[in-house]
């Protein structure tokens, strides 16, 4: 059985410290070498080296950006999806959640389309199952009645283990 060879040499510990200081990243240094990224970052930082960039500059906050002058950031993901729909819609309402939506433009799946609302009525396979079919909110699938149902805020709730 032959011997297992280092992964580090010292050819490519050289080729590392020179591709590290010429600015390359951590994948380009990891391609041109022949190992993994996680490899070459472990490695960095078993030598301590750090790039001036991650160690000098950091993020700014929104902190920062209110000294600046500058407007916050504006949120990502689904916190930004509950602000716009908060806006929206407002504090939910019991007695608005509790109103029947009135699905008077049912379509079958073949009359789907972007201007109607994707909401399934029944059960997908029965005789009666159609899609709600009414004019769907601007970026949403759903019409405003199925909106709520869909994007309930809050509506993920926490089970109690025991």
């Amino acid at each position: 059985m032959p011997a297992k060879q280092p992964t580090w040499t010292d050819e490519r510990l050289e080729r590392l410290k020179s591709h590290f200081e010429a600015g390359l990243t951590c994948r380009e240094i990891a391609c041109d070498i022949g190992v993994s990224r996680n490899a070459v970052i472990g490695k960095l930082s078993r030598l301590n080296l750090t790039s001036e960039r991650s160690s000098k500059a950091r993020r700014p906050t929104e902190k920062d950006a209110a000294k600046a002058g500058r407007p916050k950031t504006v949120p990502r993901g689904p916190r930004r999806q509950y602000q716009m729909l908060k806006a929206l819609y407002g504090a939910p309402h019991a007695a608005v959640d509790d109103a029947p939506i009135q699905s008077a433009h049912c379509c079958s799946l073949l009359e789907l389309s972007e201007e109607r609302c994707r909401w399934p009525i029944s059960t997908p396979g029965a005789a009666d199952f159609c899609f709600c079919g009414n004019t769907p909110l601007d970026g949403l699938p759903y019409c405003a009645g199925h909106t709520r149902l869909a994007y309930r805020p809050g509506s993920r709730q926490r089970v109690a283990r025991g």
